[in-house]
């Protein structure tokens, strides 16, 4: 096949991530060396040097691409979970000022990465590995200070000038290539000379050491323990001698090595011990994450029980939590409500445990107890986003749209973002018979998806409705005007859509 310029920048870039992560093909269970997951890829951060309005459309048209090749979990309470857990770091670190979202994505590699604009993805192989909070906050607070020093564009600039367009498709590049297709990324190494290597191999051991520092620094100023990211590192390391042992030093620049968990020992000894427990959110959302990784509910069922009659737990509300779920997944809805009752009882404010139970009372042909049951609970949390979801979705299934509309455009007005809660509102506004909202709150999930052409067809129908109010119509064609300025300023995004359907 002939190499075009954009095929030898995408190989290119390729190469300069494979040398940064580890080497190896297959998983690595990292408690016993048996191969099950694959090491976390420290290195695969991005960020750029570009204007807020670039940065912005760069991390809008990454994600576009993330969504279409990684399974992104979507839950309002895993998502919450995990946002909470970065944006605390993030104050830590005093970056508040600048934009970060964290998301899950359903695999059980065991890695983390950052992408333009402080988009983070966590798998769900390291939360359910992280032996501690600690240690998964270790890793989240790594790949943000991957960000915070913006090491990627540092790297592209120690070498070349690049255009807006060359950097926008190397970091995509870089980083999904890593993420999606490692096969791909090693091919590319062949054709880059040892000399270029080393001098990346070098670079980026660089950066690892400074994200090191600046992740400690800011696991302690968050209260977390700083021991905790030399003892995952160890662990690591552990793993990578009995699975990588004879792979060459070239490719073995996934830099878990003796010299870097002694320099993260000294580091957290500067800020010592914190002793901060594991929260109940941890324990249940590895709880869900398990469940999660079995393919067939009767495996999940056949686990939590196993376990719980072993008592080999770490928690046991949040192994309850996950033995209740997966009953409801098997369908078993009796069973799930029998052992989620004590634990609501035991917990009464938890959101995950009303939720479950409210579902389940829904389920059981009971919405007007799970209507009443979330009525209340989000009274005493006004401001629990999943809480909120999981009400507007009751009240939908109860035909109360209107109800649910309202509820749901109280969180929209802060700019919520998501795809799915967008997708939410289409679904209330649809049964609200409702035109002009429907239209408008689907042009904001196709804006949210990364497809501005769709979003701004969406709006244009939308204020072309009758009935609208001065202030209805002059919100609409405001958000109108402001995304066709930047559909303007992606013209020459190599990202969006019909750039990458032209490269193909």
């Amino acid at each position: 096949m002939k190499s075009t310029p954009r095929s030898i920048l995408l190989a290119g870039c390729l190469a300069l991530v494979s040398i940064g992560t580890n080497a190896l093909g297959e998983p690595i269970d990292l408690n016993t060396g048996n191969r099950q997951f694959a090491l976390p890829d420290f290195g695969s951060s991005a960020d750029t040097l570009l204007s807020t309005g670039e940065e912005l459309r760069l991390g809008q048209a990454f994600m576009q691409s993330v969504r279409e090749s990684l399974p992104i979990i979507d839950d309002p309470f895993l998502d919450d979970y995990i946002n909470g857990l970065g944006h605390g770091l993030v104050v830590a670190s005093g970056a508040s000022g600048r934009h970060f979202s964290f998301f899950l994505v359903d695999d059980a590699t065991v890695n983390a990465f950052a992408g333009p604009n402080g988009y983070i993805g966590v798998y769900a192989g390291l939360v359910l590995t992280a032996a501690t909070e600690s240690e998964l906050a270790a890793v989240v607070a790594h790949e943000i200070a991957h960000v915070t020093q913006r090491h990627l564009m540092r790297a592209y600039e120690d070498t070349q000038k690049l255009s807006l367009p060359a950097t926008a498709l190397m970091i995509g590049a870089a980083i999904l290539g890593a993420q999606v297709s490692g096969d791909v990324g090693a091919a590319a190494i062949t054709g880059i000379q040892a000399a270029a290597l080393q001098r990346r191999i070098n670079f980026t051991r660089d950066n690892e050491e400074e994200a090191d520092r600046v992740g400690i620094a800011m696991l302690a100023d968050a209260g977390y323990n700083p021991y905790a990211m030399p003892g995952f590192f160890e662990r690591l390391g552990k793993a990578t001698r009995i699975q990588d042992s004879d792979a060459p030093e070239m490719l073995r620049t996934h830099p878990v090595t003796t010299n870097r968990i002694s320099d993260a020992l000294g580091r957290a000894q500067e800020y010592g011990v914190r002793q901060r427990p594991d929260s109940l959110r941890f324990h249940l959302v590895r709880a869900d994450l398990r469940q999660r990784s079995y393919r067939r509910p009767e495996q999940a069922i056949a686990h939590f029980r196993a376990t719980l009659r072993e008592g080999r737990y770490a928690n046991e509300t949040a192994q309850r939590y996950g033995y209740a779920l997966a009953l409801m997944r098997g369908g078993q809805i009796s069973a799930a409500r029998k052992e989620i009752k004590p634990l609501l009882a035991a917990h009464p404010g938890q959101a995950e445990l009303v939720a479950l139970s409210a579902e389940l009372a829904r389920r059981s042909g009971n919405s007007d107890e799970a209507l009443r049951d979330l009525r209340e609970a989000f009274a005493l949390s006004p401001t629990s986003l999943p809480l909120r979801i999981v009400y507007a979705e009751t009240l939908l299934d109860a035909g109360r749209p209107a109800e649910a509309l309202q509820l749901l455009e109280q969180a929209a007005r802060g700019g919520v973002g998501s795809p799915s809660f967008y997708a939410l509102m289409v679904r209330a506004a649809l049964q609200a018979k409702d035109e002009a909202a429907t239209y408008r709150y689907r042009a904001e999930e196709q804006y949210a998806l990364g497809d501005i052409e769709a979003a701004i067809d969406q709006l244009e129908m939308a204020v072309r409705q009758r009935g609208l109010s001065y202030h209805e119509a002059s919100s609409i064609q405001a958000r109108l005007d402001e995304l066709k300025e930047d559909q303007e300023a992606m013209k020459d995004d190599p990202w969006n859509k019909q750039s990458r359907r032209d490269a193909n």
